[in-house]
């Protein structure tokens, strides 16, 4: 089976996935009730969400600029932005697929060197992207183990819960040490085999790019600046949760919950990346929707309101901002 037949088929079997959820979480929705809700919605703050989920991909195409810098310092925000944004629309369609277009972005707005090549490199890009990674999940590990430990009575049975429903758990542990054993593996061998040549050569010459890109982060002239941002960004974050509370203050269901919940609520959120389905669609709804009925006792249905207009506010963000830098990009800068 050829590759291009194995991403064909992975892609439909997680729209299915996709479906599957979507079907499940709607089945319980009261329409009624649900349309009702839409009629009292203060779509203001569904605008507020969307307008700061637009800054959220400025912000981190800020924050990303950073690290590429210490390759390509002429790596322009207008060109991290619109990396960013075209990722997150391709990614409403292809899961995942939207980071290899966010890398080939950059890489193709680097600046040439002397020698006639890129100064910035996929595999020097690739580490950045990894940098980045790994930091927001360190972040978000810490602000939930601190609601946990200020909340474990309200919020650590759920969570425990749906870890264990996702099949995170001991079988994660399991897994991340195959994979960390099987990377180690790979990157001695190709160490060893290095001088040979030949696809080892090559293989080794990626890794030790991506190793330049986790670097950069000591290259960064601001540090600070880069742990000023992410504070930022999950700031935005937590306020983009809230308002759509507020937008829903008329709902009695909603009316008494507070900041402290909607923290929760986009840490919970979160969790569903964890699925590949595209656009998060189905994954999202059940997890927050499941997190509302479970912690706060709300129907199902009265959650996946919640969950809809923030998911749905935020799927339009993309697409549309994902559309805008699609244009910038092909009538305005090839014009330039």
């Amino acid at each position: 089976m050829d590759k291009k037949t194995k991403n064909i088929l992975s892609y439909a079997f997680w729209t299915l996935v996709a479906g599957l959820l979507i079907w499940f979480c709607l089945r319980a929705v009261d329409w009624t009730q649900f349309s009702e809700a839409l009629m009292v919605c203060r779509w203001e703050y569904i605008l507020l969400s969307m307008l700061l989920g637009v800054a959220v991909f400025y912000i981190r195409g800020i924050r990303w600029k950073m690290l590429l810098e210490p390759f390509d310092p002429s790596t322009s925000a207008i060109t991290t932005f619109n990396a960013y944004n075209i990722c997150m629309a391709v990614n409403l369609v292809l899961p995942r697929a939207g980071e290899v277009a966010k890398l080939g972005y950059v890489v193709r707005h680097s600046a040439v060197g002397e020698d006639g090549k890129r100064l910035l490199t996929f595999d020097k890009a690739l580490g950045t992207l990894l940098v980045e990674r790994v930091w927001d999940a360190l972040v978000t590990l810490g602000m939930g183990a601190v609601l946990l430990l200020v909340k474990w009575a309200d919020f650590g049975p759920y969570l425990q819960e749906t870890l264990a429903g996702m099949g995170i758990g001991q079988g994660l542990w399991w897994g991340m040490g195959l994979a960390a054993a099987t990377f180690i593996a790979l990157v001695v061998l190709a160490w060893k085999l290095r001088e040979k040549g030949g696809i080892w050569g090559k293989v080794w010459g990626f890794l030790t790019g991506i190793g330049r890109g986790l670097l950069s982060f000591r290259h960064m002239k601001r540090a600070w600046l880069f742990f000023l941002h992410t504070a930022v960004i999950w700031v935005i974050y937590w306020i983009m949760s809230a308002s759509i509370i507020w937008a829903l203050q008329d709902v009695p269901a909603f009316t008494g919950l507070t900041l402290t919940d909607a923290f929760f609520l986009m840490i919970a959120g979160s969790i569903s990346s964890v699925v590949p389905v595209p656009g998060g669609f189905g994954a999202y709804h059940g997890v927050v929707a499941g997190a509302l009925h479970s912690i706060w006792k709300l129907p199902v249905s009265t959650g996946m309101i919640y969950a809809t207009l923030n998911h749905e506010s935020q799927v339009l963000t993309q697409a549309l901002a994902g559309l805008a830098s699609y244009i910038h990009e092909s009538f305005i800068r090839r014009s330039e």
